[in-house]
């Protein structure tokens, strides 16, 4: 935190969506100083001109936003920021997506206002905030895509979307720290785990899972 004041960019192209929220941040602490964006550009913009914000509330369907794909920049460009992601998409592999990928909280913008104030809450308390459908244990046993994703651990499902783009085990191990053979291990355990044959089909899968396109895949 700035001082004893939290610093907050809500991003969210809704009006009333971004109202509701900074209500909410203020009546929880009304010294909280809060910036507004409603696009890709005028999110980069409140960062460029407030770079010591503290939590970034970040809608992912956004103009200009593919998906993840700003929840990744942020988490690469800017990696000691917490960024909590408000979404309407629900499906718990890219609720796991969002958490692989290094968010503090997942909320549903179908939360009650009490589950909004309980979930900002813990996140200007500086805690993580997660719905229970993820931290509680998945059913696994099915062949569909999602019961395959489930079976992979959160540091595979990092790997997997980090494949996006064809990327190369070393240029993933300078990302995400690790050795290239512990990318290496990870990759084959995300083919077999999904029945794929190529890093090709794993580096598709990653754009639908980055897109929230999994459905499709």
């Amino acid at each position: 935190m700035t001082g004893n004041k939290p610093r907050l960019i809500i991003a969210d192209d809704h009006p009333l969506f971004r109202v509701a929220l900074r209500l909410i941040v203020r009546d929880i602490d009304a010294a909280a100083e809060i910036v507004e964006a409603d696009s890709l550009d005028s999110m980069k913009a409140a960062l460029a001109a407030n770079p010591d914000v503290d939590l970034v509330l970040l809608d992912l369907l956004m103009p200009g936003v593919e998906g993840l794909s700003l929840l990744q920049y942020l988490r690469s460009d800017f990696p000691g920021l917490r960024v909590a992601v408000i979404s309407s998409l629900s499906q718990r592999c890219w609720v796991r997506s969002v958490q692989a990928l290094g968010a503090a909280a997942f909320v549903h913008k179908s939360a009650t206002p009490a589950q909004l104030q309980e979930a900002l809450r813990s996140l200007l308390a500086g805690d993580n905030w997660w719905p229970q459908s993820v931290l509680g244990a998945p059913a696994t046993g099915g062949d569909g895509l999602e019961d395959k994703l489930e079976r992979l651990s959160r540091q595979e499902l990092q790997i997997l979307l980090h494949l996006k783009g064809g990327r190369l085990n070393k240029q993933i191990a300078g990302d995400l720290h690790i050795s290239e053979s512990t990318v290496k291990t990870h990759v084959s355990s995300v083919l077999h785990k999904l029945g794929l044959n190529s890093r090709t089909q794993a580096a598709v899968l990653a754009q639908q899972l980055l897109a929230g396109d999994v459905g499709a895949a």
